[in-house]
């Protein structure tokens, strides 16, 4: 039984988009893909946060959904929080199509990210090989430029 759900990003400035997550079985991987706009051009870094929260803007949404304790990495690293998603790419229009499979987050049981939140970030994932100790908690990514809460869909 395919589970989805989708998150709709917003940000403080033109920064927005829809993400759309699938899985088809609880032990597949979880497909994400979607499109946002108004970024400026480059890589950004794209998490799933910790809390479905937005009271706060962003920033309610908490550090990286990390329920087994690790720290920052790539999406392939056996290093990584469950939230980790690596960089996505914009264009010179400032828009980053998304297609990512990821092996680590669910849609179901403890590493679900439903009812979580998804960050697009200003600046790029170091992937916690910047050698210092804020790469190893966020990847030194910046600041939060859209966040929005991932809720079930049909």
């Amino acid at each position: 039984m395919s589970i989805k759900a989708v998150c709709v990003l917003k940000g403080t400035g033109t920064v927005e988009g829809t993400i759309h997550l699938s899985q088809a079985d609880p032990d597949g991987p979880v497909t994400v893909t979607g499109t946002i706009s108004g970024l400026t051009e480059g890589l950004h870094g794209f998490h799933v946060h910790e809390f479905g929260d937005a009271t706060n803007g962003c920033t309610s949404a908490g550090p990286h959904f990390n329920p087994f304790k690790k720290t920052h990495g790539a999406p392939e690293d056996e290093n990584r929080h469950a939230g980790d998603l690596g960089n996505i790419v914009a264009n010179a229009d400032g828009v980053a199509d998304i297609k990512i499979d990821d092996q680590i987050i669910t849609l179901t049981g403890v590493r679900s990210i439903i009812g979580r939140t998804i960050v697009v970030h200003a600046g790029e994932d170091d992937l916690g090989k910047g050698g210092n100790e804020e790469s190893l908690k966020t990847g030194n990514a910046g600041g939060r430029s859209a966040c929005g809460v991932i809720g079930i869909t049909k």
